[in-house]
């Protein structure tokens, strides 16, 4: 999986660190750094861990990820079939517009087919319209009945006691 000039890998324990660095960019951009509680060991444990919570892929140009895309299986009940679910993709800044963000979402279908997965999805901020022109070109449905439900914190220690 590569270009001329991006070389597209499974991640190894040797990238987290450039990983969680992508992952605080994300935070930023997308104006919630104050939700990030991660660090580096956790994200080591949910990747490569005795128990993996997810994989991610990273693109390496000249040497250096610039980019990463962390993912994991879902499940359809309608289609009683896999998914894969793309938590998060970042391009850093300096390496945007070079279609580095189109080249994960290839490679991240193309290992759906090879899973055999009835879906590949991901969710998108409804902000953030430059996303959602990109995917749509791509071919993808932006869903506009769903909406992400989320208990945390006490919130789900609360609902875990009631």
């Amino acid at each position: 999986m590569s270009s001329n000039s991006l070389s597209i890998r499974p991640a190894l324990p040797e990238d987290v660190n450039a990983i969680f660095g992508m992952i605080f960019e994300l935070a930023v951009f997308e104006k919630l750094e104050h939700m990030v509680v991660a660090d580096e060991r956790k994200l080591h444990e949910s990747l490569f861990g005795d128990h993996p919570a997810a994989e991610a892929i990273v693109g390496v140009e000249d040497g250096e990820v610039v980019t990463f895309a962390l993912f994991f299986h879902n499940f359809s009940t309608f289609l009683c079939q896999k998914g894969l679910y793309l938590e998060d993709l970042y391009v850093k800044q300096n390496c945007r517009g070079k279609g580095y963000g189109k080249q994960m979402l290839v490679a991240l279908a193309q290992l759906a087919v090879e899973r055999k997965c009835g879906r590949f999805e991901w969710s998108v901020l409804d902000w953030n319209e430059n996303a959602i022109k990109f995917y749509q070109g791509m071919g993808a449905t932006v869903m506009p009945d769903w909406r992400i439900c989320r208990v945390t914190g006490d919130a789900l220690s609360q609902l875990a006691t009631d």
